[in-house]
């Protein structure tokens, strides 16, 4: 069912680098940063507390909490056109051992098509240098255009990798399993499909969880349980939180609560035997995009609810989750700051997002 978002977040006035909001949870301040970053795309903490922030054309930046930052140099070339670029980035959870991390990027396989890829190589944090990576999975097949690369990694409990991948523009290419259009992937560290993915007949492609999905951009694992949840967008409404399961469908391009741009009807409407209903749907779009469970003390109203950057409605939506449904929701931080790209639940307790402007930045959220 689709809950009213009640918008509970009033702008005070503070000086310019910061600005306090009252919210469910009390008085808040939202303080940015660092410099600025040019359409910054994710960031991604560093057991340190250093971060490491991507931009979109292909730039890394390694950040301390107080702002300080270097550039990162190793990065793979990326095909920065349109949404394509240099997209999310992940902290292999051994990483205090391997010093392995993870980019997703959209890739040129020449005369003008590109497929989102999974990088991985070490991080040399004194240096601030990327050093034997290499391309650990590509989307197949690459196609032309430059939408919907999808692209958010995560974790699951054994470290394998959850990738998000979009339907590319493509949408009739979803529903073939032969292929990683509109796909969510699980691979082992090194790219491998993981044996934890259902058994798919010859001919279908091994590294796919679930399918029926259109352009995923937030991924985040549930502590609690181990259980991935996803956010994407629809087209004109009918943007979807999902729970992907192994072998399940999801519906896009076949089910949706939302319309074509052009008004007229997508698929069969909204239900249909064998494809899954959203946990929760936003009609009009918000156009979604970062996704992460609230796990820090600095706010214990908010302690495993779920928060989504919007990018269209500039805000961003806490999600009151309940066992195994969102009961509630709660608008926060409206047209204050920009587009939302990234959020995320910082290791100091605090959240922290990304806005996707040219002259974007990093905002950390604490409680007064």
């Amino acid at each position: 069912m689709r809950l009213t978002i009640l918008a509970l977040t009033t702008l005070l006035a503070l000086p310019a680098t910061a600005a306090e909001f009252q919210t469910s949870a009390g008085p808040v301040e939202v303080t940015r940063i660092g410099p600025e970053f040019e359409f910054p795309w994710a960031v991604a903490f560093l057991p340190s507390g250093d971060m490491l922030v991507t931009e979109r054309s292909g730039r890394l930046y390694l950040m301390s909490p107080e702002g300080d930052r270097r550039r990162v140099t190793g990065v793979p070339r990326v095909w920065a056109e349109n949404q394509g670029g240099l997209l999310d980035v992940a902290i292999s959870p051994d990483f205090e051992r391997s010093n392995r991390i993870y980019l997703t990027y959209a890739k040129s396989a020449g005369l003008g098509a590109a497929q989102t890829a999974v990088w991985a190589g070490t991080l040399n944090v004194i240096g601030a240098s990327l050093n034997d990576g290499q391309d650990i999975f590509l989307q197949q097949p690459a196609l032309n255009g430059g939408r919907h690369f999808g692209s958010r990694i995560a974790f699951a409990p054994n470290g394998d990798l959850f990738v998000t991948l979009g339907d590319r523009g493509s949408s009739d290419q979803v529903q073939d399993m032969g292929n990683h259009i509109g796909k969510v992937v699980r691979l082992r560290p090194d790219g491998r499909p993981s044996p934890e993915n259902p058994i798919v007949p010859n001919g279908f492609r091994p590294e796919i969880w679930s399918m029926g999905h259109r352009n995923p951009q937030g991924a985040a694992i549930r502590p609690s349980d181990g259980t991935l949840w996803t956010v994407e967008h629809g087209a004109r409404g009918g943007d979807e939180i999902n729970r992907p399961e192994a072998g399940r469908n999801y519906g896009w391009p076949v089910i949706s609560y939302g319309r074509h741009y052009s008004g007229g009807r997508i698929g069969e409407g909204t239900e249909k035997e064998g494809m899954e209903q959203p946990e929760y749907y936003w009609d009009p779009s918000i156009a979604p995009s970062g996704l992460a469970f609230h796990l820090g003390r600095s706010f214990p109203e908010w302690y495993g609810d779920l928060f989504v950057g919007a990018l269209r409605d500039q805000k961003i939506v806490r999600l009151d989750v309940s066992g195994e449904e969102i009961v509630d929701s709660e608008t926060l931080f409206e047209g204050a700051f920009g587009r939302i790209r990234d959020v995320r639940s910082g290791p100091d307790g605090n959240l922290w997002f990304v806005t996707d402007e040219p002259d974007g930045g990093v905002y950390t959220v604490t409680p007064l």
